[in-house]
């Protein structure tokens, strides 16, 4: 399975790296692809690093504007010319999808896939992996539009919300995409 992770390329403290390794070793022990902004700084490094030395593989999208941070020796390196083609390759080449720790960026991808699947458009596995309470007000967010009507479909058929890297990939493998 080609695993797309939407994540920070910060460099971050323990209670974030500790996490999103076991996650990457998840990925390359089970000879899952990771699928990636392409970025060999921060947590996104932490993540690439983790998956190749278990055995995964990795396909990475980078953006023209920050190619010049993009990992040597990934298995596959795209680079996208600007942000909106970069999200489109990432959840092309995917067949599930995480989001981890995040900004900005990170957030943006999330929403977008999950419009997608608001639409219709994938039936693509989505979890939030919530590492250290960190998405806790955006989950608190999601369940209120979720009650309030906002949005047209369960949360639960757009996301998973896991505490744990064990729970998040055996959500994956257990919901694969048909297509």
């Amino acid at each position: 399975m080609r695993i797309c992770v939407f994540l920070s390329a910060a460099d971050l403290d323990d209670r974030y790296t500790r996490p999103a390794r076991e996650f990457a070793e998840l990925i390359g022990k089970a000879d899952h692809t990771l699928v990636w902004g392409g970025s060999n700084v921060g947590l996104m490094k932490v993540v690439a690093d983790g998956v190749q030395e278990a055995g995964g593989k990795l396909i990475g999208v980078s953006v023209d504007f920050l190619a010049n941070k993009a990992r040597p020796g990934a298995d596959e390196m795209v680079v996208a010319a600007d942000l909106a083609e970069r999200k489109r390759l990432l959840l092309e080449k995917a067949d599930a999808v995480v989001i981890m720790v995040g900004g900005t960026g990170t957030l943006d991808e999330a929403t977008e896939i999950l419009e997608l699947k608001k639409h219709g458009r994938t039936d693509k596995p989505v979890v939030l992996l919530n590492t250290a309470g960190f998405y806790d007000g955006l989950e608190e967010q999601f369940r209120r539009m979720e009650a309030e009507g906002f949005l047209p479909r369960p949360l639960s058929e757009l996301m998973h919300f896991a505490a744990e890297p064990a729970d998040a990939l055996a959500h994956l493998e257990a919901n694969r995409s048909t297509g």
